[in-house]
């Protein structure tokens, strides 16, 4: 995916990464970058807000193109070192986020290749569903650097991230739906060791359910299994 392509969509929903514990900001502003191009808001189960075009159709794609995935840190996020009063370093920072949109791309092509028929690939055509997704308001609780000596850290949940992402024709790049939506890591309800070990995987659980809600709207529209 190209800056141009990523830069639209920033723009277009800007209003999105205002979101802390809920859609915030003005609703006005939401719904009309929601609802540009003509789409329509639509209820999906899992999603917070999904806009689909009255007349698009899943049933043509059976490949799907990810863009690579752009993730963006919540404004507040600016954490110290496990066990430290020092801030994380902008690699330490680069490393989490190339790590986190890794993990949401590797669980998107299992779910929809390794675990169902669909293809994923590079190159566009008739049948090529394109995914442009942004990681938003990515808070990580304990992050961890893995240096040596580090001190433990307990918390009740590892963090929360909001997905964004736009679904597109490959070849015609008209927009067929639009959704964002929320989630945070489980509540364990008490305190327990958080490292990255724990962050990781939390990370892999969300991007694994955004992952079945895409494969299960492609399946429905390829009269697969029953939804």
């Amino acid at each position: 995916m190209n800056t141009k392509s990523y830069a639209r969509v920033l723009a277009l929903l800007a209003p999105a990464f205002l979101l802390t514990g809920a859609l915030a900001g003005s609703q006005a502003q939401l719904e009309e970058a929601m609802s540009a191009d003509g789409l329509q808001k639509i209820n999906v189960k899992g999603i917070d807000l999904a806009y689909k075009l009255p007349e698009a159709s899943l049933a043509v794609y059976d490949k799907v193109m990810i863009d690579p995935i752009k993730v963006e840190f919540h404004k507040d996020w600016d954490p110290t070192k496990t066990g430290s009063r020092f801030k994380l370093s902008q690699d330490e920072r680069e490393k989490i986020r190339t790590g986190v949109a890794q993990i949401v791309y590797e669980e998107f092509v299992k779910e929809l290749q390794d675990k169902s028929t669909y293809q994923v690939v590079k190159e566009v055509g008739p049948d090529v569903l394109r995914m442009t997704a942004i990681i938003a308001n990515l808070y990580v609780n304990a992050p961890d650097t893995m240096t040596a000596g580090r001190s433990r850290t307990y918390t009740v949940s590892a963090g929360e991230m909001t997905l964004i992402a736009e679904l597109r024709d490959s070849e015609t790049s008209q927009v067929l739906a639009r959704v964002i939506d929320r989630r945070e890591a489980r509540d364990t309800g008490f305190m327990s060791y958080s490292n990255s070990v724990v962050n990781a995987s939390e990370a892999r659980s969300i991007a694994s359910a955004w992952a079945r809600i895409l494969r299960n709207g492609l399946d429905k529209a390829h009269g697969i299994g029953k939804k």
